[in-house]
């Protein structure tokens, strides 16, 4: 990490040159978590906090793909405790309740992102697609479609996806028969 930091500097320690393009500013301590035991890493800093070593970037992607594990079980419908057991077989501590609220509002914030991003251009077309998938509805299991709306964009002639929902049926109160509603709207067409 010291060559590296020097290398991204353009100066070793308390060297003066013209190449120089930052300052360091000392240490940070840091574990770095292996499988045969916890390391304990003093990371240059930066004044301008612009290095990262390489050595720890794995480390970030595997966080993104255990937020990206924990989001998708929680789509399939995983609970937080089978949640935490899945990531304890992969070989980490394990999460809290509070860590996969975060990673799931993170989850939320993408979902409202998405729903709320206007959409550019003309669609001349337009198609509809739908698949059916079980959910849990007032504590019973019934068999729900996903519709899925994808339009062709006339400037860039790609693909998109426009909005997607989920049809589900409900049992009137008056006759007791089966009609259907639209429930979870993804996309917001104002």
């Amino acid at each position: 990490m010291e060559l590296e930091v020097e290398e991204h500097i353009g100066a070793s320690r308390h060297e003066r040159t013209a190449e120089r393009s930052g300052v360091r500013n000392g240490y940070r301590h840091r574990q770095w978590d292996t499988r045969v035991g916890t390391v304990e890493l003093s990371v240059p800093r930066v004044r301008d906090g612009s290095y990262f070593p390489s050595l720890l970037e794995p480390r970030r992607k595997a966080e993104r793909a255990l937020s990206a594990v924990v989001q998708e079980a929680y789509v399939h419908g995983v609970s937080t405790r089978k949640v935490d057991e899945l990531v304890q077989a992969l070989g980490m501590s394990g999460v809290s309740k509070s860590q996969v609220s975060r990673l799931l509002e993170q989850l939320d914030e993408e979902v409202e992102r998405f729903r709320s991003r206007p959409l550019e251009g003309s669609y001349p077309y337009v198609w509809l697609d739908a698949t059916y998938v079980k959910a849990r509805q007032d504590g019973q299991v019934v068999s729900t479609a996903v519709v899925i709306a994808i339009g062709l964009n006339a400037e860039s002639g790609q693909r998109e996806v426009l909005w997607g929902l989920m049809w589900v049926p409900v049992r009137t109160e008056h006759s007791g028969s089966l009609s259907y509603a639209l429930w979870w709207p993804v996309g917001s067409r104002e």
